[in-house]
């Protein structure tokens, strides 16, 4: 399974923990002075993950704020673009002479290759992404882009915050070969998102990132007999319309690919020792199919096999 890196102050006596996060935050973020603002107490926790050369990170704090002098920028090893994306807060991230706030649903991005600070001044849960200069850069005025607010309520920049979102909660449960992976989704979001800000929105491009929010959307929610393309569209912000044009000239069509996804996941279970207990009802019941007879059908149709013959034949 995919590693993951805890540092959390709730173990330390309440006079260490304040140096000892600070220590931390420099270790982890790469040179990032911390300004508690002179609270006697303060708690925090940070979980880290890598999906390939992302990082994301989940930080949950009392209210702090982070500084990056141009000389510590000038000393980091590697640039990175990093993110901000409140679930619970704010923060206020001052940037290039620009100062934007996000909250829950919002998310900024800025350069840490370059002075900046992050004020943070309420409790806060934030998921925090640092995706290297080097892979999203190219191509795009970077500069220009940096702390500019940007609203995840609906098209591009959605798909990108839930890509973020769904990534870092899924990584504990994923292979390392899938961890690295999963970073592939976000640069790629991402960078639309940054390419729209600028004005260079690919409509294909667009299509490619909302069928990939889909099958990650589905490959999570594969199990409830309810997944329909509605409320995929309802759970996404988008139309039903916008849903199937995204797979228009793929291999599959959503209800499709859905059904495609619910075999595979029986076929898994059918030829492994560890489900020979099950019958194959249950399997299929479990992989949110509702009747035996539509299961077998459709099994007999993908195989050329019934689901019995293709288990003795595993």
């Amino acid at each position: 399974m995919a590693a993951s890196t805890v540092f959390s102050t709730e173990p330390l006596p309440p006079r260490e923990r304040a140096p000892l996060w600070r220590e931390w935050v420099w270790q982890h973020f790469g040179g990032l002075d911390s300004d508690l603002y002179g609270d006697p107490v303060f708690d925090g926790r940070i979980t880290a993950s890598h999906a390939g050369d992302v990082v994301l990170t989940r930080l949950e704090a009392n209210r702090h704020r982070v500084l990056r002098s141009g000389d510590m920028a000038r000393a980091s090893e590697a640039g990175y673009l990093k993110i901000v994306a409140p679930w619970r807060g704010r923060a206020v991230v001052s940037q290039q002479g620009r100062e934007t706030e996000v909250q829950d649903g919002d998310w900024t991005i800025y350069d840490t290759t370059q002075h900046y600070t992050v004020a943070n001044p309420d409790r806060s849960d934030h998921l925090i992404v640092m995706l290297p200069m080097a892979r999203l850069g190219r191509g795009l005025p970077v500069r220009a882009l940096m702390a500019q607010p940007v609203g995840g309520a609906r098209g591009i920049a959605r798909v990108a915050l839930q890509t973020m979102r769904s990534a870092y909660q899924e990584l504990p449960q994923m292979s390392e070969a899938a961890a690295r992976g999963a970073g592939e989704p976000i640069l790629h979001t991402v960078r639309l998102t940054l390419q729209e800000m600028a004005g260079q929105p690919g409509a294909e491009s667009r299509r490619a990132a909302l069928q990939d929010q889909v099958r990650a959307y589905v490959r999570r929610e594969l199990r409830d007999p309810g997944l329909s393309i509605e409320g995929i569209a309802a759970a996404l912000g988008c139309s039903k319309r916008l849903l199937h044009q995204a797979f228009s000239g793929s291999e599959y069509t959503m209800a499709g690919f859905i059904l495609a996804e619910r075999l595979h996941a029986c076929q898994r279970e059918l030829r492994h020792p560890a489900h020979a207990h099950r019958t194959v009802t249950e399997i299929a019941f479990s992989w949110g199919f509702d009747s035996s007879t539509h299961f077998s059908r459709a099994f007999r149709a993908a195989t050329g096999r019934s689901p019995q013959e293709f288990r003795r034949g595993g």
